[in-house]
């Protein structure tokens, strides 16, 4: 009777025998409550791009054979490589789908009906389909809103978006769980995604309960070859003075103050409106006709601000006197309620106040969007969407 062959574990250097294989990679994951947690928020510049101002919350795919085959087992010379590929495999089989409440007939078609049935001159413009989910009490309020809108971001992706469903998630199908997405997201430090994001971190994500944000947002699906964009919204001065937004308190005040003058002068928060509805309108190719609502072919927005995080599905306009336009985003927000939100929509009542933000509600001196282009990058692609380049637009 053959002995049985030893196996490398992906997550350390051990060698057990292949039968243990399963049940020793868990044991990595298993004893998450004595982690010591932090929860300070992280602030990390990318090269030649405006500085990351913002905490990060409480504000090419490798398929299985594809993996398996690039290693060659202890005769490959890329070791690294070879490593990188085992995880890939290991977490495809184990990675675990999230659970949420799914809402039968869909969020996005009782958002839709409830635009439609409002009486007054208004045009909307909603995502395709795109599921709720929900920070937990008992796995992830407090800090899990990134991650949650990571998982909506990616529900629409699964659906709309053939070439999106092959690549994410090792051809899954399913949006995973956090657990899973902070593996994913420590597999695309460890290719060398958003290098300077993931030595803020100490490279080590899985099982913590660190705050997240936009970047990592983008590393994880750039990861996959998608192509993730970060948009940042502030005054000039947050684009000149590295952290000191966020880390000096007389300068942060500053700055807001003169965001909220220029608020109060009709401009400041305006320019962010404006890029959500040529985002979503695509610079106007979008006609209503007959219509007050219509679907775009464009991604939801990953919305982060100081203090949390939520997900732009859509916005709206509304036609004042002397032809001025009001804008409301509409959002879905990690932490409300689906059930609540659901049966808010169903019955056409308070729904607005969980969905709509006006331009009032924007209070924030800065702010940055997350959004995916269409396609699959090339290979020399790749190598440039390992740095994350941020546009910024000033308030």
């Amino acid at each position: 009777m053959d002995s049985d062959p030893l196996a490398s574990c992906p997550f350390c250097d051990s060698h057990v025998p292949l039968s243990q294989l399963t049940w020793h990679a868990n044991t990595h994951f298993s004893d998450l409550d004595d982690i010591d947690f932090d929860l300070s928020p992280v602030i990390h510049p990318a090269p030649d791009s405006p500085p990351r101002s913002l905490p990060r919350e409480h504000a090419a795919n490798s398929s299985r054979s594809g993996a398996n085959s690039s290693c060659g087992g202890e005769a490959s010379s890329d070791t690294g490589e070879c490593k990188v590929n085992d995880k890939i495999s290991f977490l495809i089989d184990s990675q675990t789908r999230s659970k949420f409440y799914k809402v039968e007939a869909g969020l996005m078609a009782l958002l839709r009906n409830c635009l439609e049935s409002e009486v007054g001159n208004s045009n909307s413009i909603l995502s395709g389909y795109v599921d709720h989910f929900q920070c937990l009490e008992s796995e992830d309020a407090g800090w899990g809103c990134g991650w949650r809108n990571i998982q909506m971001l990616s529900s629409h992706l699964l659906v709309q978006r053939p070439e999106a469903r092959k690549a994410l998630f090792g051809g899954s199908g399913f949006v995973p769980d956090i657990l899973s997405l902070q593996r994913w997201l420590e597999i695309a430090w460890e290719k060398g995604f958003d290098a300077p994001g993931s030595a803020q971190f100490n490279h080590v994500i899985c099982g913590s309960k660190k705050w997240i944000g936009t970047t990592e947002c983008a590393a994880l699906l750039r990861s996959f070859a998608l192509r993730a964009r970060v948009v940042d919204f502030g005054p000039k001065e947050s684009q000149s003075v590295p952290g000191s937004s966020i880390d000096n308190t007389r300068n942060k005040a500053s700055i807001h103050n003169r965001v909220k003058r220029k608020a109060k002068n009709g401009d400041g928060y305006q320019v962010l409106m404006d890029f959500v509805w040529n985002y979503f309108s695509d610079k106007s190719s979008i006609q209503f006709g007959q219509q007050h609502v219509v679907i775009s072919e464009k991604t939801p927005l990953y919305f982060q601000h100081d203090g949390h995080s939520r997900t732009i599905v859509g916005i709206q306009v509304n036609h004042q006197q002397k032809r001025h336009l009001q804008y409301n985003l509409l959002v879905l927000d990690p932490a409300h309620s689906t059930v609540a939100l659901e049966g808010s929509l169903r019955q056409k009542v308070g729904w607005e106040k969980l969905v709509k933000r006006g331009m009032h509600t924007l209070k924030k001196p800065q702010y940055q969007l997350c959004y995916v282009d269409p396609g699959i990058a090339s290979e020399e692609e790749m190598g440039k969407l390992k740095t994350i380049h941020s546009v910024f637009l000033e308030f």
